[in-house]
């Protein structure tokens, strides 16, 4: 399953851990999403920004497939 579509990996305390499982999408992705987004809002912790890319997700019918970084980011920050 890729990591840009649904998961089934339910919310973890671990931020890597609720994007991150078997056949995912790479760690070089989720490290370029965090470290952009970590830059705009340092203010946020790490699970709040997750949080926020999860509800970013959900607003997406549950899919971040097609989605750019940049759009992503955008929109995360507007939840943020």
């Amino acid at each position: 399953e890729n990591f840009l579509q649904k998961t089934s990996v339910p919310f973890a305390t671990n931020s890597f851990d609720a994007f991150i499982s078997s056949n995912t999408w790479n760690v070089s992705s989720y490290v370029r999403l965090m470290k952009k987004l970590e830059k705009i809002h340092p203010e946020a912790s790490k699970d709040r920004i997750v949080n926020a890319v999860l509800q970013v997700r959900k607003n997406n019918k549950g899919v971040l497939s097609g989605l750019s970084i940049n759009t992503i980011v955008e929109r995360t920050s507007n939840i943020l």
